[in-house]
This record gives C-alpha cells, structure tokens and sequence, in this order.
C-alpha cells in the first residue's frame, strides 16, 4: 500500500514532475477513450474525476447508449485488470464475493475448506445493470465498496487496490427494475445521467461502427501511478471561502437546517449527508486539476454540485405531484445561493 504524501514533503520540482505527468495522462486518456466513445463529454470527464479520486461512478441511461461500452473503454486504458457483473434477478451475493467450496487431497482423503475469489477480486468491476437484481444482492457490494475488502463465512479478503466500482443502471421506470438502497446509493461519487447524442454525434457513431474499422484503445498507465494521482489531487488547496461554500450549499438541502431555502422545506424529505460535502470538495480538487489549474475555484463547486447530489437527497410527495425532480431543486438551489462576487 502507497504511504500517503504531503505536499510539504515534496520540493517544488518533484511537485511539478507529478502534476505534469497527471495531465500528460489525462489528456492520453481521453484521446485513447475518443477513439471509441463520442460526444458526452461531461460523463467522460465526471467517470475521470471518480478515478482519480478513488471514487464510484453510477451511470443511468437508456438501453444503447454506450454505458457498457465507455466502462469497458476506461478500463483498458487505464492498464487495469477489469472484470464485469451482469446482474440479473436470480444472482446471488456468493456470485459477486466469490464462494468457500470443500477440496479432498487425493492423497490424503482429508478434506478443506478453500476460497474461490468472485469477479469482485478485481481493479474496475463493471456492475451492469445493477438496478436489475434484489436489494439482497444489491447490498453484497456495499462493504467492498466502502471498505475495499469483503467477508465470506466470517473470514476478511482485501480487494486489489485501486478498486472502482462503475455500476450501471437503467432508469427505474423501465420494466424489472428495483431501487437501489439510499445506504448503496450514497457510496457512489456520481450518478451520471447518459443522455441521447446529438444528430452530428449519432453520424459519427454510424461512420465508426458501421464498417471494418475496429478502434482498440491503449494503456496509458497502470495501478501505482493511479494510486499516486489519487494522493495528489488531495494536496491541491480549496480557500477557505470556497470550502465555506461547498459547505454552505449541502447543509441547505436539508430542510432542517436554518439555511435552507423555502422550496428545500416545501419539497426535500432528506438532504445530503456530510459524504456528500466530502466527495464534493474531493472531486473540485480532481476537476481542478485536470483543467490545468493549482486550486479549487467556485465554478468547480458549481460544476459538479449536481451530479455528486442529485442521488444524496429524497423528494418528498409534493415534489412528485408537481413532477419535480432532484435536479430541479438543485438547479434551483444553485440560482438561488450564486457564488460570492469576490
């Protein structure tokens, strides 16, 4: 395991060497990942910042709009080892964590007990359609999730590390498809909406993969420099006012607090958690720093206020009578508490 680093104990040009191979990766990173993927450059960018922060990611789309296609992508550029889930209704959690199965020595004839590691023994999990599958099943994910290890008849495994989860998910009206725990829920970073490709989009996407032409991406880094990244995003400073802001804006979506607006009171059940602020401030540093800058602004707290909150708060049945959604409230949210002019 990487021993974590402080910015103080790095000079200035070993600090400057590792930000500037971060960004020489990225940029090979999306160059690597637009050889297959078009358009949606928002998800691209928000499943990045997830990685680099050691995060979740939980894409919701339709059928056919590439949510298997963009995972397994970013995984065979990232030099992971990668492993996919199809979740179905009759999986169980043994399939996911892997199972104890009895062994006899031929020679012996004693018999033992040995672990056979599941698919979640991997670095990028791909959990396809996880809406599709029992809470029961649904759940098995949650320690690895949090605690990046797993237990099976009371023994404890460590997961790989890094360890992501990219989940996908159907949007919850279709048929066959349960809600995910609010408890599953708040382990992911984002819940990124995929939404259809513009015209020009959809005719690049015919022109690529309507004939012989098969685009093959290619490894730009491996575990230890991802693990490396993942510390130095946590050294890029966020100011206080900044922070003060963040903080500001997840408190009013909890309709107890003081500050929370009259629409939040009116419409909102429960609001974001302090996770919620966490990953907030956690993914702005990420975000800073993939676009060429050495500190969190209020354009980064805004950017990605919504796809960090959106699955973090619960609308109550009035927001559901007026088919108000949670990223009309947060929207509204953001209108209403603009960033300081200073």
């Amino acid at each position: 395991m990487t021993t974590p680093v402080t910015a103080t104990q790095l000079d200035s040009t070993e600090l400057q060497a590792r930000i500037e191979r971060f960004q020489q990766v990225h940029d090979a990173i999306v160059e690597q990942v637009r050889r297959v993927i078009v358009g949606q450059e928002e998800v691209l960018e928000q499943v990045m910042i997830a990685l680099f922060v050691g995060g979740h990611c939980l894409i919701t789309g339709l059928p056919g709009t590439a949510k298997t296609l963009l995972v397994r992508t970013m995984a065979q550029t990232l030099g992971l080892e990668f492993k996919r889930i199809q979740f179905t209704p009759d999986l169980m959690p043994s399939d996911i964590t892997g199972t104890d199965i009895i062994e006899e020595d031929p020679t012996t004839g004693r018999r033992t007990w040995t672990f056979v590691p599941g698919p979640i023994f991997c670095n990028v999990l791909l959990a396809d359609e996880v809406n599709r599958t029992p809470p029961k099943t649904q759940s098995a994910l949650l320690e690895a999730m949090q605690e990046l290890s797993c237990t099976v008849r009371g023994n404890h495994y460590k997961l790989p590390s890094p360890f992501f989860v990219l989940a996908t998910q159907n949007p919850i009206e279709l048929e066959g498809t349960y809600p995910l725990p609010e408890a599953q829920l708040d382990r992911f970073l984002f819940n990124t909406v995929l939404d259809y490709l513009s015209a020009e989009d959809e005719l690049r996407v015919i022109s690529m993969t309507t004939t012989t032409h098969v685009a093959k991406p290619e490894a730009v880094t491996n575990a230890e420099e991802i693990l490396g990244f993942q510390q130095l995003v946590r050294m890029v400073p966020i100011a206080d006012s900044v922070a003060r802001y963040a903080v500001s804006l997840v408190r009013a979506t909890r309709y107890t607090d003081p500050s929370a607006p009259d629409f939040v009171k009116k419409y909102v059940n429960f609001g974001a958690s302090v996770r919620g602020i966490q990953f907030l401030v956690l993914a702005a540093k990420a975000r800073a720093l993939m676009r060429h800058r050495y500190h969190v602004t209020y354009e980064d707290i805004t950017a990605l206020l919504v796809p960090i909150l959106r699955h973090r708060i619960l609308l109550n049945f009035h927001a559901e009578s007026e088919r108000l959604t949670q990223d009309d409230i947060l929207k509204k949210l953001l209108a209403q508490m603009p960033p300081p002019k200073d």
